[in-house]
Formats: structure tokens, sequence, C-alpha cells
């Protein structure tokens, strides 16, 4: 049997299932970029409203790319499993927010018409860095992306995220229909005005003035969301399963912490999220740099060292105690360039984090966090290390991390084994790396004057500069475990 609303009354008593009449969800949510964290974060919030709140926030999922997700949960009446998992093992519960799947390059006019329909008020995404086509460096919109391209040759038929957006907003004025508001979830910093800039700037593209109808009409909240997801696995599939009872096409898996902070800036209404456990502020930026520079940030150096070292998942990275005591100094060094909130307890923050990446139950592979990281070091390790080079203070365990980036992106590993490297400059990388060769002394300037990733200030810097040197040629000539472990 298939996980659907029928099979609903078979699963077990201990499986948490939803608590309200989905029959009558109107779409009051379309999200782009339906994969695991949305169905693990924000659909479970939502899902929690509804329970306690019946209303008008189905949510219709986009994907942008593949019709993979569509295919799996279409069958199943848009119904999936969140297993949250610790050491304890797994509980599961049903979420039914989801109402809808839609994939984008097969009908893009169904996702134009649900976006610019009556009853939607808000479009959220979780497109990754990669999905803003954008300049990471700078954060302004790349005119010479291939999808921005695209939008603005057959607008009619988006490309992008943004695309669909102008496309979407331009159909609702015209049809005198109030806009949706606009909600980025992806880690980025000021994700809301990041979004507000891009989308204006294409506005402008398509039709003089709308850039600024944009900015006067369109709210643009920023969010900072934090759960740890790994990717599904066919263990977990079957795990989950054998509790059901049922199949269940793409369940999400996750750890038990979850939190989300968001901006209170909505043109359209919104659920009531903060009656599940959200927090609703005026500035989410403190909340932003805290986990983007901490989790973010020591995620991505582990992911890149761990990788190296052998290791296939955070878990086992972080049970070294060499690799713990660099992401505590890690941590530490981010931990001056932020600005805490009032009441909050950084050291608490940062001994949870800890527990979190050891967390055995999750299979959180350093391959899958390793991606794009052409678009992840900027906001996650780069804008720290200028922060602290603007105060006069070393940026040493920083530089590691860069460091351990550049290694990975040669493409080759310690054995002399390939690295499947996923990252938008992927084959740029690899072709100055093979052009430099593998002595820090040629490869760290090399890749330094990628200006996407490190403007034009970070090669210019000599002390940024001379630390990811040392730290390069550290790992080359020791390899990434003993070079963590011969760290002071």
């Amino acid at each position: 049997m298939r996980l659907n609303s029928a099979s609903l009354g078979s699963l077990p008593a201990t499986v948490q299932r939803p608590r309200y009449d989905r029959r009558g969800l109107a779409t009051g949510i379309v999200h782009l970029g339906l994969g695991a964290f949305h169905r693990a974060h924000q659909a479970v919030f939502t899902d929690d409203v509804l329970a306690r709140e019946p209303g008008p926030w189905g949510i219709v999922g986009v994907s942008l790319r593949s019709p993979e997700t569509r295919d799996a949960l279409e069958p199943q009446d848009n119904l999936y499993t969140l297993a949250v998992k610790d050491g304890g093992g797994q509980r599961l519960r049903i979420i039914g927010s989801v109402i809808g799947g839609l994939v984008a390059p097969e009908n893009p006019e169904a996702v134009l018409a649900a976006m610019s329909g009556a009853s939607t008020r808000i479009v959220s995404l979780t497109v990754t860095e990669k999905g803003y086509c954008h300049d990471p460096a700078t954060g302004a919109l790349n005119p010479a992306h291939p999808d921005v391209m695209g939008d603005l040759a057959n607008p009619g038929r988006p490309v992008s995220a943004l695309g669909y957006i102008v496309e979407a907003l331009l159909r609702r004025r015209a049809a005198k229909l109030p806009p949706f508001t606009v909600m980025s979830c992806d880690n980025l910093p000021h994700n809301g005005r990041m979004i507000a800039g891009l989308v204006a700037a294409l506005a402008d593209e398509r039709e003089r003035g709308f850039g600024k109808w944009v900015a006067d009409h369109v709210c643009f909240p920023c969010t900072m969301v934090d759960r740890i997801v790994p990717a599904t696995t066919p263990e977990d599939r079957a795990a989950v399963a054998r509790e059901l009872g049922v199949e269940d096409a793409w369940p999400v898996v996750a750890e038990p912490f979850r939190q989300w902070v968001i901006e209170d800036s909505f043109n359209a209404g919104r659920p009531a999220w903060e009656s599940v456990g959200a927090e609703i502020v005026g500035d989410v930026a403190p909340y932003e740099m805290i986990k983007l520079r901490l989790l973010n940030g020591s995620h991505s150096t582990l992911a890149y060292l761990g990788y190296l070292a052998g290791f296939e998942t955070i878990a086992e990275t972080i049970a070294q105690p060499a690799f713990a005591r660099h992401v505590r100094a890690l941590m530490e060094e981010q931990t001056a360039t932020l600005a805490v909130p009032t009441g909050f307890d950084i050291d608490d923050y940062k001994t949870q984090l800890l527990a979190r990446f050891a967390n055995p139950a999750l299979k959180h592979r350093t391959w899958q966090i390793a991606m794009d990281g052409s678009q992840k070091l900027p906001p996650r390790l780069l804008a720290s290390a200028r922060s602290r080079l603007d105060m006069g203070l070393p940026v040493d365990r920083l530089a590691f991390g860069v460091a351990a980036w550049m290694r990975y992106v040669t493409g080759i590993d310690e054995k002399g084994q390939p690295i499947d490297v996923r990252d938008p400059l992927a084959g740029r990388l690899k072709t100055i790396a093979d052009t430099a060769g593998p002595k820090a002394e040629r490869l760290a300037p090399a890749l330094l004057a990628v200006r996407e990733v490190f403007g034009d200030d970070l090669p210019a810097n000599p002390t940024f500069a001379a630390a990811v040197t040392a730290a390069l040629a550290k790992i080359h000539d020791l390899g990434a475990r003993a070079a963590v472990e011969a760290l002071p």
C-alpha cells in the first residue's frame, strides 16, 4: 500500500497525522523550490498552524528543475512523512500542508496561474544560493546569467525564480489584484533585502519603472531558518515504511531542533507562525548572522576538511577531537564579528551546535554540504574574514576553511581519486587548479583571483592571502586530517 489520504486511518497510533480537513484548504502559499528542507521546516510550521486554526494556507510546491518530487508526492495526495531522528530513534509524523505540486519546465503557465491566483498571498523560496542569479560577492543581479537572459527573451516561459516572480507580479497588477509577499528562506545575508533588489532590477529590465512599483508595493521580509535536513537515503525510506506499514516514496529526515525567525513585513497576511514557535521580530539580521557564521560556516568547513580526510558524514568528522577543537576555535573567531541580541546565550548556542553536528542518527554527508561552495563561502566565511581584518584581528581559522575549499575544488582527493565537485563554477575552478598546479604558492592566488567569490578586496589583502596560502600548504603537504591535528 502507498501512503495517501485513504491509508491514513491504517497507520499506527504512534504516527502523528494532520488534525484538520485538507479538502477545504485553499492555496495561500506558492513555494518555489520544493525540496527536502522546505518540507521539513516551513511546511511543518504551517502544518502546526493549520492544526490549531484551519485557514487558507495550503501550499502549492513548485519544482523549478526536476519532476522527481512531484512524481513521488502526487500519488500520495501530497502527503509525506517527517522522520525526526536522534540517538533515541525516530518519530514519525505525516505532513498535510502541501496540497499540490507543479514542475515549472513542464507547465510554466500553471505555475504562473497559481502565483497569480486571487487566494495566493505569499510566494516563498528555498532555491539555494545559486538560484538567485546574482553575483555572490556584490549581491547584484547578474544580467549575463543564462537564466536571466532566458527570462528576458521569453517572459511567458520564465526559467529562474526571479523570472516567475516578476511575471506573476505583472499579471497581478494587470488584473488589479494586490501583490503577494515574497519570502526568501535561503541562507543568504539580509535575504529579504537581497531578493527585493534582485526582483526590482529584473522588473526594470522587463518594464521601465516597474522596479519602483515593486519597491513601493511588495513586501520582502527577511528570515532565518535553521534545521539540519540530510538527503533522504534508501535506508531512510525502508525504515519509514517498516514503521508506517505503507510505502512513502519520499519521506524527509530531520533533527529535533528547528528555528524560524521572521521579520514581520507582509502585505497580504500570513499564517500565525508565532503561535507554533516561530519568532516574529523587527530585525532578523543578528539571528541571521549568528546562524550563517556559526552553524553554516562551521558546516562548510567540516564538509571540506571531513571529505578530504575520508569521512562520509559530519557526525563522523566532528567525532574526531581535533576537528571538534578546530570548529570550536572557528566559532570563537566568528563570534567576534557578531552583534549578539540581548538575552541570547551565545555560548549555549555553540555548545548546542556541536551536539547537533554529532547527532549519530543524521547521516548528513560531507559531499552534500560541500556543494555550491563558490556561492556559500562569501556569506559563511568571507564576510567574517572581512570584519576581522577591519578590526585588525587574525583570520587563521577562517582561512583554513577557505583553503580546504580550494583543495577540494581541484577535483582530486588525497588518494588521487576524482571528486564529484557540484558547483556553478566547477569547470572554471578545475581549469584554474589544473593550470596552477597543486602547490599552494600558485594555487591560492589563482583561486583568490576568482572575483565572483572573493571580490577585489580580499585578494589584495596581504594578511588574508598569506593566511590562506599557509593553510593550503599545510593541507597539501600533510593531508587534511594531519593538518587539522597539527593546529594549536
